[in-house]
Order: C-alpha cells, then structure tokens, then sequence
C-alpha cells in the first residue's frame, strides 16, 4: 500500500504524526507534504521535531514543490489522509485552489477517484464550514474529524489519538490495534432510567 498523508496548519499535529508512525509500523509506504503551518504546529503542540516528523515517512516533498510526483494521476497511490485538514486546507480542495502540493496531491486523489480522508479541526464550525465538508462528502470523500469515543475509557490523550488514528486507518483496511472495537466490551444496558 502506498499513502499520500498531509499535515496542515490546524491543531492536532499529533494525529498526522501518530498516522506516520503507525504506518511505518505496517510497513506502508508513505509520500509526506507538510504546510508551513503544519510544520509549526508540529514544533508548538508536541515534543517532535519537523526532522523526525519526516524521518518517518517515505518520501517527502515540500509543499512548494508542484513538480513532486504525487501531483501528477500517473503516479499510483492508494489514497490520501489529510490529518490535521485546515479549514483552509479544506475550502482550498473544495474548490480545487491547487496553489500547493497539498492541494493539487488532494485534486489529483479525487480526480483519479482514489480515497480521500480529511481529519478536519475546528470548533465550532460556521455555515462555510459546514458546506465545504458537504461538497466533499457528496463526492465520496471521507470527513473524519477526530471526535473520541468514550465507551473504551480513554486513560490519556494517547488513547484519545490512537482512536481517531485508528478510525482513520480503519478507512484504508489497515488492521491495528490502536483501540478496541465495539463489541468486544460487555455492558449492562438494563439499569432503570
């Protein structure tokens, strides 16, 4: 398997890191364009550098560079995940703005009809938000947001990371065991209400 994964400049620069670092786990080869935000934010919001953040990846490309092979549809990949996805990121592939490796690597997914996964942050979300996410959703692209789960009891944000991570790998078949699905807890549901 081979991924295109994009980190932007939104909040959330652990989600893209912890997809990279999964993904090299599973031996899948990964393409990584980082924004110039998202490589800011990886500095400001956790204890990695932008130097390990590419270590992980296969290839890397900057986001400057139109030329990179994943902005053209005769380079094969499975997909790609955007994580963070910027609502700028997100209005600019919405409306097919390709002015960076990001957005163009994004077009091309959808015009080779190839998965794409949005991990959006923001809150709240206005009505422009909202209808870029709409726009996309109708052409078969997955909006996931990295909303937990709290059936497993998250301990930490570790836990909270690995679940929206792998609620994301789940999109491309990718077995892990970064949280426990639904069905594998037993619960009493007959307490009086």
């Amino acid at each position: 398997m081979k991924l295109i994964v994009a980190i932007t400049g939104s909040t959330g620069a652990i989600y893209g890191i912890r997809i990279l670092e999964t993904l090299k786990r599973l031996n899948v080869e990964t393409h990584l364009v980082m924004s110039e935000w998202g490589q800011k934010c990886i500095s400001m919001e956790t204890e990695h550098s932008v130097d390990y953040v590419r270590s992980l990846a296969t290839t890397v490309s900057s986001e400057k560079n139109m030329a990179a092979s994943v902005s053209s549809g005769t380079h094969k990949t499975d997909g790609m995940i955007v994580s963070p996805c910027s609502m700028k990121t997100l209005s600019a592939i919405a409306n097919g703005y390709d002015d960076t490796l990001v957005g163009r690597a994004a077009d091309v997914t959808i015009k080779e009809s190839r998965k794409l996964v949005l991990m959006v942050r923001e809150t709240p979300l206005s009505a422009i938000h909202l209808e870029n996410m709409l726009k996309l959703a109708r052409l078969g692209i997955v909006i996931l947001p990295p909303v937990t789960e709290f059936y497993t009891k998250p301990k930490s944000i570790d836990d909270i990371v690995n679940h929206g991570v792998g609620k994301c790998l789940d999109q491309f078949g990718l077995s892990h065991n970064l949280y426990s699905q639904w069905g594998s807890f037993q619960y009493d549901c007959q307490s009086s209400l």
